[in-house]
């Protein structure tokens, strides 16, 4: 298999606003790719697509070998698909009711159908992973944003999936939090997993993507490693949106 990922003739639409216009994309095993662009681009929609959160009115996704039909597809299949991803969301998405370590473990239990004691040994072991192992008995409240992301980020790995999505991990938190989230990302990233990350960290993309791609007006305008694409872009659109979203510090004197 030469993809783990596999995206043809994308399409959604929301009203009569068409978000995504026919999007092809192919990802191999083991890949980071961070997806850029700006707001309303498409780049979560299509993110969402990927496990039928937002289902797409027309074309198709393939996850290791097991494809779904947009348009004719059944409630069996996309369970399945679902299966082989875990998302990570913006604002964590925990159970406020629960642990910390009852959150990780529920995919384990309601899912897997892991015994308690195994899934309970198990989420333990991967909240040791992302540094939480002192928090398994604390509600989400009781903890920090980054925390939470971090639980969030522990509660994915332990499904073990094909892909794991993450749409704007960081974007809810507040500046001095980024920074924990994303070393453990960058920690994620090097077990190998295949990741698709919808981010605004353009230090994150250069530093641990394989590839990136940009988006806007619901295409993929432009795409390549990160050495290229954030240094010397071809296309005037990244150019303008790097331009409008860097730093003088993130190394992109050359974009202008």
């Amino acid at each position: 298999m030469e993809y783990m990922v596999r995206l043809d003739n994308i399409h959604k639409s929301f009203g009569k606003n068409h978000i995504l216009k026919g999007v092809n994309l192919t990802i191999k095993k083991g890949e980071v790719v961070v997806i850029l662009g700006p707001s309303g681009s498409g780049k979560t929609t299509l993110l969402r697509t990927v496990n039928f959160l937002d289902s797409a009115d027309d074309g198709s996704i393939t996850v290791n070998d097991f494809t779904v039909n947009a348009k004719k597809h059944t409630k069996s299949q996309i369970i399945e698909l679902r299966r082989k991803t875990a998302m990570v969301f913006q604002n964590y998405n925990l159970f406020q009711n629960k642990t910390i370590l009852e959150n990780v473990m529920e995919g384990l239990v309601t899912v897997k159908k892991f015994k308690k004691e195994d899934a309970e040994r198990v989420s333990r072991e991967i909240l040791e992973k992302v540094g939480l192992s002192e928090r398994c008995d604390f509600y989400p409240s009781q903890i920090s944003g980054g925390q939470q992301q971090r639980a969030g980020i522990a509660r994915a790995l332990i499904l073990d999936p094909d892909v794991i999505l993450f749409d704007e991990p960081t974007s809810a938190l507040d500046p001095e939090l980024v920074g924990e989230v994303l070393n453990t990302i960058k920690a994620v990233a090097q077990t190998g997993i295949t990741m698709i990350v919808v981010t605004h960290e353009i230090a994150f993309a250069r530093e641990v993507a394989s590839r990136v791609i940009f988006m806007e007006g619901g295409v993929v305008v432009e795409q390549g490693p990160p050495s290229e694409l954030l240094v010397n872009p071809k296309e005037a659109r990244t150019k303008q949106f790097l331009k409008r979203i860097t730093s003088p510090n993130d190394g992109m004197a050359e974009v202008c």
